[in-house]
Parts: structure tokens; C-alpha cells; sequence
């Protein structure tokens, strides 16, 4: 009978055999009958099954002594749990192989060496609980992993002590926690061909995105040597994101690429008692992608056959969290692992629960004293509680901040009685934003100086709801929490769109009901993400010539690219891509570059090209720049950025608009501009929009109709200029409101126009964000879309099905 099997080849077992292999190696073996013959690699090894563990359980009569020793334990208690783990875990090593099952075991490894052509090959010994990686419960990382064995000997040892991982201090508490038997639960032991990744690299990848659940991205972590550095947090590997939908079709679908802090690497030890070592990254080295373009689309494409392959098997949509090694002697990429995500599968979609900072920016920023990768969306405050090790954990108080370097699975009681959790290492899918997702706290971490900076007692917040940068705040900060009911709000027949100024948020912003987005602003990209002024990189040369300081900003800062513009063009295109992305394959409306001359200047280099003005806000911007001889190459790069998207990663749903366009001879030159350029309109299918912010826009409708594809209100300007005032003075505010008569006949008589030339016309303007009543007056007016900011999405959206209902649309 197959259950009473001590011992089984990967390429004979599947899910089917969960209870005999472990989660772990029947997805392995699975992956070996069902993707191999596509080209997924996944290296060969044998499993030591759970009737092997009972099997060693019962021949060294343990299961009595474990249960008496397991009686009257407080699981949170962790002095008391430490103490009978380590009993346990001390009885379980002390025992001996029955000798069937030892014959076995050596004759299957020594197998496993003719195959690989090696004399006692290297293998990695991993536990897998016969209860870990299912869809609904996650026992993974609980168990404990040897890397790099060689010998009989350290075989038999390595397999023993993961039988004795089953009662980690972690473990026992998890299955305390979800009221799992402890006898009821086996523990298997794969041992696998290790993948030479300590000669390269490797990592961790989800078919989806880790922080906000959104399913149309394969997100990949990288890092060099052994897989253990990035699981573990310790260094910040490069992140990748690649877009599915569009991977499908054929495109080089990478839409982001960020290069991690790679500083350390484990590799394989020099010593027979020295498995692995973790040495120092060389600065080159750091400064480069540990992955190529090439592989990284490889990769996705693999996690997303996986994905789909256990999608069909369970019958529902299966998300999965893929562990994959490259070979540097081979130079070929291995899948090692692949488990059902266990978050955002069961995450229910139709509620949003929003955290937002209220308290004024200009307030915070002076309190703000560390900053990471921000994990999830949530705000906690709480006071500090600084662990370098566990032995101070007896002191954690529920409800503390847990500030620490780094965690792994052994934290897990003490992370489950954090407010919040942050770390000086590790990036998205470390161990620290792995567990604290399934928690549900916020995280923030790879802040690098956390321990050194915060101290104990302190009272902070910790703040994840600004994006993908998270922030822990001297004191209480102001926040709001807000739910609704998303199967509450009624659908209007007026398209509602969404302005997105940051990528950061754009994946958990498309799961608001939406139309696309009105308004994508590239200005919040290049403040944020590229930070230099164009011109700058172009005329890099000068740059040194002037200001050496600055040129070696500027290096720091375009390592790693070929040249200073390709840098600036790949910057911008991901920022784009990424929101493109997000609602693809609805509209996404780009609009070229608006900073005015003074904005310009505050970027790097900016003040060596930037004329001072006296007025800004209604001088060099816009349309005007582009064709002017001194902004044009500049201009170029924002047009190949755009072809990049729509072109090379398929996201052709992407529209661009010109803004403050003056006159119809203005919209002429900068079309003229974007055909040098490569980027014709009507060319696949691009379309250009104009934005309707000044009176001439008005005025002219039917004249800029000849030029472009439609329009899009800018209410801000249109008001300031229609009135005649600065927006920015405080002393004529008051003056200041879009709901002005002279303003609404302006937008009445383009929206009359537009529909007359047949083109589409929207508003993206703060207007009917602001205003619900502004935003039924433009439904009155019969416009084609409205785009509004995400926090007024809900009480907009009533407004506008109020009037529409009220017209009998």
C-alpha cells in the first residue's frame, strides 16, 4: 500500500499524497509530473514520508513522553514554550533510525548521486509538514531546512533534526494558535538536488502582487547565492514586476525593476562542519541586477503555468508563492518550492477598510524618524519595544512595536502580540512582511537604522497607508478609519474615472469601482523616481564641468544603466507602466510634463537650465516647452518612455495629453514634435487628448477639435484664468471657485462643442472631487466621463446616481 511507503521518489508523488509527503514535496512532485513536460526544471530528490516519522516515533516509544511533556502548556508563556520545545526537540535527536528505514534512505541517496554523476551528492533536507501549504492554512517556514549536505552520516543527522523541527517553539504555538492536534500532524523530509545558486542567484516570486492582492502582475524577488538570505529578510533583494495580460501576448511586460540592497550572499561552506557561510557582495556586484531581463520574463512565465496548473487542479483561482534558484554551473533556473498563497486568495474584495493620515503634512514631516518599504495599508501606534535577539522577548508586551533587525520563524508567538512590526533588513517577501500580511498589522521594513534609532518606550506611529514607503512617526499621529460596502454603491451610467498622481498606490486604488483613470500626472514620477532634471542627464558632460558634486549625485543615482537618458526614459516608463497596469485594460490618460520653470529648477541640475520667471504658473509650461529648442530633447524622452509602455510591454491602453496648450499653431508643433520622436498619433491606435484649462481652449474648441481626440477639463486653471486670479494668493481665495458662473458657462459651451465635432470630453479637474453638486451640473451638461480623486470615489459616485436618476438617464 502506498501509505505505509517509508520512502518515495518527488516524480512519484502529488497533492493526492499530501498526507504521506508533506505540502511541500507533493507540490514538487507535482510540479514534476504536470509542468516538466513544458519546460518548468524542478530538481529530482526523494522523500522520507510521515509513515517514516511515525515510524521513528514509535520505534523510540516518543509519543507518551511528548504528550506529558506538552501538558499544562501556556503557548503564551514563552519561557514555558521554549523550555518543553527544546525537550522535545533534544528527545526526538536522541533517537534512533529504525535500521529498515535507515537502508533505505542510503540507498535512495546513493541513487540520487548516479544520477547526478556525483559521488555523495550535495542535497538540501527540508521538513515538510503533512498539514503546511494547503490553500486555507499556512504552516510554512515553520519547520526547519539544512542546505548543502554531503554524506551518509550528515544526511541521516540533517533528516533527524527536521523530524525534531515539527516541535519548534514557533510550530507548537501555531498549531496551539488554530487548535491543530499535535498528533495529528506528521512531518516529512524531501531531500533534493541542491541548485547551485550559490554561484548565482535566487529568490522568492508570487503571481500576484504581494502588498495589495492584485492578480494581474507576477511580482520576483532576487538576490545572490542561497535562497535563505532573501527569505529570511537579510538583505533587500531587486524586485520585478512583469504584467501578465500582456506577457501573454507576446511583450517584454517588465513594468517595474528595482535594484535591492544586496550586500551579503550565502554560499557553500570551505569545511566539511561549515554547510554554508554568508560572505560580502562586492559594491560592482550590488550595483547590478542579479537577474537579467530575459530570465526575469522566463521566471514569469513559469509562475504564471504553475499558477494556472494548480488553478485547474483545486477548481478555483489559486495563487501561488514560488521559490526558484538559478545554477550558476548550469546557468539554468529551478523551481525549489511552490505553495498556495494564503492572504489576499481569501481576502473579500467587495469591503474597503481605508487608513488615512489626516493630520496635515507640514505637521508629520518634522516627527517622521524611519522610513521603509512600507507592508500593507494599515497605521498602529504603540510604544517601542527593541528585541535583538529572543532571549529578550520574555519582556514584549501585547499591544507593543516590535523593532528588531530582522525576524525568522522562530519570532512568529512574539510578532503575533505586535501593534506593528519593523526591521532594519529584509524587503516585500521576507519572513517580517510575509507573516505580518497574515497577521494583518502593519510593517515597515529594510529601514536599515531602526534599532539604532528609535528607542524603548518610545510612542510611536507606525504609518503604511502612503504608498509603497512606510513611516514610523515620533507620538500619535492623526488617522481615520473609514469601511464601506462596495456592494452598496449604486452604478451610474456617467463613466467615473480616477486622477493618479503616484504609482505607489495604483494596484489597491483599482479595486475601487472605476472607468480608468482621467489623469495620470508624470510630474510625482520624475520628482519621486528620477529626481534629476532632464537636461542634466542630456548634457551630463556639462554638468561635470560645472558642478562635480553634483555629477557624482548624478552617477550614484543612474548606476547600473547604460547612459544618463536611458535612465531617465526607463524611470519614467515604469511609473507609467505601473499605473497603466493597474486598470488595464480600461483608459489610462497620461499627461505630459506640467512643471512650471521654478518646479523644473528644484530638480537636480534643474537650476543650470531653468529661466527665473516672475510668473511661473502662466509662463514656460505645457505645450510651449515642447517644441521650443531648448526643452525639446527633453520633451523626446517623455515620447520614448510613452512608446516604451504602449510598444515594448504592450500597454496600449495608455492615452496622452498635451496641457496648457494656448493655440491651435501650439497643438500643431508639439504633434510635428511626437512624430520626430516616433510617437505618431493614430499609430497603434494612440490617441492624444488636450487639456481644456484655458479660455483660448474654449474659445477655439472647434478649432483644437482638428488636432486632437478629445478634451479634458482642467478646472483648476480654467477658474484661475477665467477669473483672473492666482490660486496659489491667499488673498484673493476667496474669490476662488469653480461652482462660478462665468466657469460653468465656459465648460458648458466646450462640452457643446466637443459633442458637436464628435469628440470625447471629460473633466479631471478638483472640481466635482470637492464639489457633489458640481460634479450633477457636469452630468446636466452631458459629458462624457468625470475623473476624480480615489478618496471622493463614494460620495461622488451617490451624487452623480442621484442626478441621473433625478434626469432619467
Amino acid at each position: 500500500m502506498k501509505e505505509k511507503k517509508l520512502l518515495m521518489w518527488l516524480s512519484e508523488v502529488g497533492m493526492e499524497e499530501i498526507e504521506l509527503v508533506g505540502g511541500k514535496n507533493a507540490s514538487l512532485g507535482e510540479m514534476i509530473k504536470g509542468l516538466s513536460s513544458i519546460g518548468i526544471k524542478v530538481p529530482m530528490g526523494f522523500v522520507v514520508t510521515s509513515a517514516a516519522y511515525w515510524h521513528f516515533v514509535d520505534y523510540n516509544n516518543l509519543r507518551d513522553k511528548i504528550k506529558e511533556i506538552l501538558t499544562g502548556l501556556d503557548p503564551n508563556n514563552i519561557e514555558d514554550l521554549s523550555k518543553r520545545g527544546l525537550t522535545i526537540r533534544e528527545l526526538i535527536k536522541g533517537g534512533q533510525f529504525p535500521q529498515d528505514l535507515k537502508d533505505e534512505i542510503l540507498k535512495a541517496y546513493e541513487e540520487l548521486s548516479k544520477m547526478y554523476g556525483q559521488f555523495r551528492v550535495d542535497v538540501a533536507v527540508r521538513s515538510s509538514a503533512t498539514a503546511e501549504d494547503l490553500p486555507n492554512a499556512s504552516f510554512a517556514g515553520q519547520q526547519d531546512t539544512y542546505l548543502n549536505i554531503k554524506g551518509d552520516e550528515t544526511l541521516l543527522n540533517a533528516i533527524k533534526s527536521c523530524f525534531a523541527s515539527l516541535f519548534t517553539d514557533r510550530a507548537i504555538s501555531y498549531r496551539e494558535a488554530f487548535k491543530f492536534d499535535h498528533f495529528a500532524i506528521g512531518l516529512a523530509v524531501g531531500v533534493q538536488k541542491m541548485v547551485r545558486s550559490d554561484l548565482a542567484s535566487s529568490g522568492v516570486s508570487f503571481s500576484i502582487d504581494s502588498d495589495s492582492g492584485f492578480k494581474d502582475v507576477v511580482l520576483i524577488n532576487a538576490s545572490y547565492g542561497l535562497g535563505e538570505m532573501v527569505v529570511q529578510g537579510a538583505v533587500t533583494p531587486d524586485e520585478f514586476l512583469v504584467f501578465k495580460p500582456t506577457l501573454k501576448e507576446g511583450y517584454e511586460a517588465i513594468i517595474e525593476k528595482k535594484l535591492g540592497r544586496k550586500t551579503h550572499k550565502m554560499v557553500y561552506g570551505t569545511t566539511p562542519d561549515e554547510r554554508t557561510k554568508i560572505v560580502a557582495v562586492s559594491k560592482e556586484e550590488q550595483m547590478k541586477f542579479s537577474l537579467t531581463d530575459e530570465e526575469v520574463l522566463k521566471l514569469a512565465r513559469w509562475v504564471m503555468a504553475i499558477e494556472e496548473y494548480y488553478s485547474n487542479k483545486y477548481g478555483k483561482w489559486t495563487p501561488m508563492d514560488v521559490e526558484w534558484a538559478k545554477d550558476g554551473e548550469l546557468n539554468e533556473l529551478f523551481i525549489v518550492q511552490a505553495r498556495p498563497e494564503t492572504v489576499h486568495s481569501q481576502k473579500d474584495l467587495s469591503k474597503i477598510i481605508t487608513y488615512k493620515i489626516t493630520e496635515p503634512y507640514e505637521s508629520r514631516i518634522n516627527k517622521r524618524i524611519v522610513e521603509g518599504i512600507a507592508v500593507g495599508d494599515k497605521v498602529a501606534f504603540g510604544k517601542v519595544r527593541i528585541l535583538h535577539d529572543l532571549e529578550d522577548a520574555k519582556d514584549f508586551q501585547p499591544g507593543e512595536v516590535l523593532v528588531t533587525d530582522m525576524t525568522d520563524p522562530d519570532w512568529e508567538p512574539i510578532m503575533k502580540k505586535a501593534a506593528a512590526i519593523v526591521t532594519n533588513k529584509g524587503g516585500r517577501t521576507c519572513h517580517a512582511a510575509i507573516v505580518a500580511r497574515e497577521l494583518g498589522v502593519p510593517a515597515v521594513v529594510g529601514t536599515g537604522n531602526a534599532t539604532e534609532v528609535l528607542e524603548n518606550g518610545d510612542e510611536v506611529t507606525v504609518s503604511c497607508a502612503e504608498g509603497e514607503r512606510g513611516y514610523v512617526y515620533r507620538g500619535k499621529i492623526e488617522y481615520e478609519v473609514e469601511e464601506f460596502d462596495l456592494r452598496n454603491l449604486p452604478k451610474t451610467k456617467t463613466p467615473i474615472m480616477m486622477n493618479v498622481a503616484s504609482p505607489e498606490g495604483a494596484f489597491e486604488l483599482s479595486f475601487l469601482p472605476n472607468a480608468g483613470v482621467g489623469l495620470a500626472r508624470e510630474e510625482f514620477i520624475m520628482n519621486n523616481y528620477i529626481s534629476i532634471h532632464p537636461l542634466a542627464l542630456i548634457k551630463f558632460d556639462e554638468i561635470k564641468q560645472k558642478d562635480p558634486q553634483l555629477a557624482e549625485k548624478i552617477e550614484d543615482l543612474t548606476f547600473g544603466y547604460e547612459n544618463k537618458e536611458e535612465y531617465y526614459v526607463k524611470k519614467l516608463s515604469y511609473g507609467i507602466a505601473k499605473i497603466a497596469a493597474a486598470f488595464y485594460p480600461k483608459p489610462v490618460i497620461v499627461r505630459f510634463s506640467d512643471f512650471k520653470s521654478n518646479e523644473y529648477a528644484n530638480l537636480l541640475g534643474g537650476k543650470y537650465f531653468e529661466p527665473e520667471e516672475e510668473n511661473p504658473m502662466i509662463g514656460f509650461r505645457g505645450a510651449s516647452r515642447y517644441y521650443s529648442d531648448f526643452f525639446k530633447p527633453a520633451f523626446g524622452l517623455e515620447c520614448k518612455a510613452i512608446l516604451r509602455v504602449r510598444n515594448k510591454m504592450g500597454l496600449k491602453n495608455v492615452i496622452v495629453m498635451v496641457p496648457f496648450c494656448r493655440t491651435p499653431e501650439e497643438a500643431k508643433k508639439v504633434l510635428e514634435v511626437m512624430e520626430e520622436y516616433g510617437l505618431k498619433k493614430g499609430e497603434n491606435g494612440l490617441q492624444v487628448y488636450v487639456m481644456c484649462e484655458l479660455p483660448s481652449n474654449v474659445i477655439l474648441a472647434d478649432q483644437f477639435a482638428e488636432y486632437f481626440d478629445g478634451f479634458s477639463i482642467g478646472s483648476n486653471d480654467l477658474t484661475q484664468l477665467t477669473l483672473g486670479l492666482d490660486r496659489d494668493s491667499s488673498l484673493v481665495a476667496h474669490l476662488y471657485d469653480e461652482r462660478n458662473e462665468a466657469v460653468k458657462r465656459m465648460i458648458a459651451q466646450v462640452i457643446k462643442v466637443a459633442k458637436e465635432k464628435g469628440k470625447k470630453i471629460g473633466i479631471c479637474g478638483q472640481g466635482p472631487s470637492d464639489y457633489p453638486e458640481f460634479a450633477q451640473f457636469l452630468v446636466e451638461q452631458g459629458i462624457d466621463t468625470i475623473s476624480i480623486n480615489p478618496d471622493s470615489i463614494i460620495k461622488t459616485t451617490i451624487a452623480i446616481y442621484e442626478i441621473e436618476q433625478k434626469l432619467g438617464k
